[in-house]
Order: structure tokens, then sequence, then C-alpha cells
């Protein structure tokens, strides 16, 4: 491995350090139909999504939900002294990508064959907490106010040199 390379695989592990993710490989389900599941649950609290995905009729809800209990897990394991009941928890990424098609042949009318792609699909699952976020959210609000209030000092400062 080169020396580039050995770096960019070492950022990309730190990075995951503080990530708490699950991934579903080679799910054989139409990316499309595993897409309308995961739009359902997107940036929703874990508890809601459990419960969404219990009560849905599609097939794919089944493996998603096996995937949100992994992700779970896992936070657990990066997060062993903080309690799962008093983090708040979501989801907040959930993603479908396309996986490999089987190709198969079907035999048609006069000798032809059509062609049926069996396709297949990753799942990955991205799960974090509430607080973190907000406090994210709230230090960015407080840093463009802040700057607002400095730039309306010095137009404030500019004005009355002008008097």
């Amino acid at each position: 491995m080169g020396a580039r390379k050995r770096k960019s695989a070492e950022a990309l592990k730190e990075q995951r350090k503080d990530k708490s993710f699950a991934v579903l490989n080679n799910l054989r389900m139409s990316p499309r139909k595993v897409r309308l599941v995961a739009d359902q649950i997107r940036g929703i609290e874990v508890n809601q999504a459990l419960n969404i995905l219990r009560y849905s009729p599609k097939y794919a809800s089944n493996h998603i939900e096996k995937l949100l209990f992994s992700a779970i897990a896992n936070w657990q394991n990066k997060n062993e002294q903080k309690q799962l009941e008093d983090s708040e928890l979501f989801v907040k990424e959930i993603f479908v990508d396309q996986g490999r098609s089987l190709k198969r042949i079907q035999p048609a009318p006069q000798g032809r064959a059509h062609r049926i792609l069996k396709r297949s699909c990753h799942v990955t699952l991205v799960v974090d907490t509430m607080n973190k976020e907000v406090e994210e959210i709230g230090e960015e609000i407080i840093d463009t106010v802040v700057e607002n209030d400095d730039t309306k000092k010095d137009n404030d400062n500019k004005k009355t040199n002008k008097k």
C-alpha cells in the first residue's frame, strides 16, 4: 500500500470512529422498493422508526428493522458510558445503493428471449444522538448572530463617523 493511500485510509478510519452505522450488502431486492421504506424513517427518532418498520407491510421493512437494531448495537458498543434511554438516538442517514444485477433469460414467442434483471442493493444506515445535532446547530446560530452583531456595530460606527 502506498503512502498516500495509507494516509487516506487512516483518515477514513478516524472519521468512522465517531460514527455508528450498519451496512447491509447484497439485499436481493430492487433498490427502488427499498428506498420507499428508507424514506419513511430518515431523520426520525429510533423508537418511532422501529414502530414504523414493525407495522409496515413492505417486505423490505423486515431487513431494515434488523439493520436498525444492528446500528443501535454498534452505537452502544462505541458509547459504553452512555445509556441508550438518555441519548435520544435518531436515524441520521440512510441510503440505498444499487448492487450487482443477476441477468436471467425468459423464453419469448417465436424463439426469442427476453432478458430479466434481478436487482440487488446495499443499504447503509447511520445512527446519531439528537443532543449532538442540537448543539452543532446552536453553535452555528450563535456564530451567525455574533457575526451579524459585529457587522451592525461596524455599520453604526461608519454612520456616526460620517456625521
